[in-house]
């Protein structure tokens, strides 16, 4: 059951009335009752929603769930001290073990066969062992992760375990944001799984506008840009324009599509009174590595930080040993996102702009010093626009199906091509693909200058109306309208 599909707006529809009309039921004394069969009933709707794929993969969120509620509460019911370190630490290893063993089993296992296999060959070496083929739970990463910083929370001394197993159920199941995030820290979410369904005006009018404006860039921009990216990666020999408009198209679509899995996730947990966080801010716009991942999966990368970079001591050891860190964090970073060695070296190419950008900054800041006004903007829309050209070169890694692949497309960035005209319609209906980028432009450019997310409810009601009007027409004439997944359901 995916977002942009019938089933899940007929699912979401009884899951909203559901919960609305247990709101209305829960008055005086009735009010803790209306609670509890609310959670029951968003932990049912959850379980059903993950089940349409496969509902085999519920036990490991069964499992996860058990072992990261029982680890919680073995973990805060001793104290911090010396003499209780030890068992501490074995309920947190026993989570870690747990959680980190199922996604290495089911995400990780057939790759690291075949590579050995393939190492062997090299040798000359005989392997015996035949390929595994593991169907991946959809979500396994993300929901891992989640119940993961739970327990490290909780032996951090960040949070207090949680009571109500129901409630620490619901919120790892929630499946606004089950399969593809973000990923929610328990201090941040679970809290919420207390407080009784209230939904303002407000939040009915934002929530309603994020699951239109992420299904407008998931049908309408994403689902057709992809008919490009598509076309040049399948490309045996493309030329350099045409790699530049592959890897921008891919650029548009994966940003389309997984911010606009989020939007549609943040709105409809809006609308039942729940408020998910920021996973996406305007990352296009990043000045250097390090903004980009301060606004590109906001919930991964902060995860990533706290939990693996600090882990490893972060920036507080020697220069060599910082730029360790990044660039370890940053391949784990890559290999979360898939079993593939492409992955990997997409995340390689991240960690060393980071260390480059790094090392370069004390003397950018000693020795550069940008104007005010309208030339300091300007050099800065022309240093974004660099940047946003590094970020499309790491794309083709990761959008490549293997090494071969890659090869190609970079190496199509060295060959010229013969006929400008005939590059451009090689790549299809190029109107089509600038119509439906260019409200994007148009929105992220507003929402960039205004500092607004929800700058959209700034603009005066006729032009507003004027606005929703144009995108309705471009959603029933050139939106794709077949159900595609969501590309982040795969990691």
């Amino acid at each position: 059951m995916v977002f942009n599909s019938l089933q899940f707006g007929l699912f979401f529809a009884l899951v909203f009335a559901a919960v609305h009309a247990l709101r209305l039921l829960g008055v005086g004394e009735r009010e803790a009752m209306a609670l509890r069969l609310r959670n029951v009933l968003l932990l049912t709707a959850s379980y059903v929603f993950y089940g349409f794929w496969d509902w085999r993969f519920l036990g490991l969120i069964m499992l996860s769930t058990g072992v990261d509620f029982v680890a919680g509460k073995a973990i805060a019911a001793r104290p911090a001290t010396p003499e209780h370190r030890t068992v501490r630490l074995r309920w947190l290893r026993l989570s870690l073990v747990v959680n980190l063993g199922l996604l290495a089993a089911f995400k990780y296992l057939g790759f690291f066969v075949d590579s050995a296999r393939a190492a062997f060959e090299q040798l000359g070496i005989e392997y015996g062992v035949g390929s595994l083929e593991i169907i991946l739970p959809v979500g396994i990463s993300f929901y891992t992760f989640q119940t993961l910083s739970y327990t490290i929370d909780i032996y951090r001394g960040r949070m207090k375990d949680e009571t109500s197993l129901l409630r620490f159920a619901t919120y790892v199941a929630f499946f606004p944001q089950l399969v593809a995030g973000p990923i929610e820290r328990a201090r941040d979410l679970l809290p919420q799984f207390s407080l009784p369904t209230e939904v303002s005006a407000e939040a009915l009018h934002s929530g309603t506008w994020l699951i239109c404006w992420g299904l407008f860039k998931k049908v309408v921009i994403a689902d057709n840009v992809a008919a490009v990216a598509n076309t040049v990666f399948a490309m045996e020999s493309p030329d350099a324009l045409q790699v530049a408009f592959g890897a921008w198209a891919f650029a548009v679509q994966i940003y389309c599509d997984f911010s606009g899995y989020t939007d549609i996730a943040r709105g409809v947990a809006r609308l039942l009174g729940f408020e998910l966080s920021l996973n996406f801010n305007l990352p296009y716009v990043a000045q250097n590595p390090s903004d980009f991942w301060r606004r590109w999966h906001i919930s991964l990368s902060s995860w990533l930080r706290d939990y693996l970079y600090i882990s490893l001591g972060g920036n507080r050891g020697t220069t060599g040993r910082t730029y360790a860190n990044l660039m370890l964090t940053m391949l784990l970073g890559g290999l979360w996102h898939g079993a593939a060695w492409t992955f990997v070296a997409w995340g390689a190419m991240h960690g060393a702009m980071l260390c480059a950008y790094r090392a370069a900054t004390p003397w950018w800041n000693a020795h550069v010093s940008l104007p005010e006004g309208f030339r300091g903007a300007a050099i800065r829309f022309l240093n974004g626009l660099f940047f946003f050209q590094l970020v499309c070169v790491t794309w083709i890694l990761f959008r490549a199906e293997d090494f071969g692949n890659a090869a190609r497309m970079f190496g199509g960035l060295a060959r010229l091509p013969a006929d400008f005209t005939e590059s451009w319609y090689s790549l299809g209906d190029m109107a089509l693909f600038l119509s439906v980028v260019a409200p994007l432009v148009v929105m992220q450019a507003a929402q960039h200058l205004s500092k607004d997310q929800l700058v959209i409810f700034r603009v005066p009601v006729p032009l507003r109306s004027v606005l929703y009007a144009a995108g309705f027409l471009m959603f029933l004439f050139v939106g794709e309208f077949g159900g595609e997944a969501f590309i982040y359901f795969q990691f």
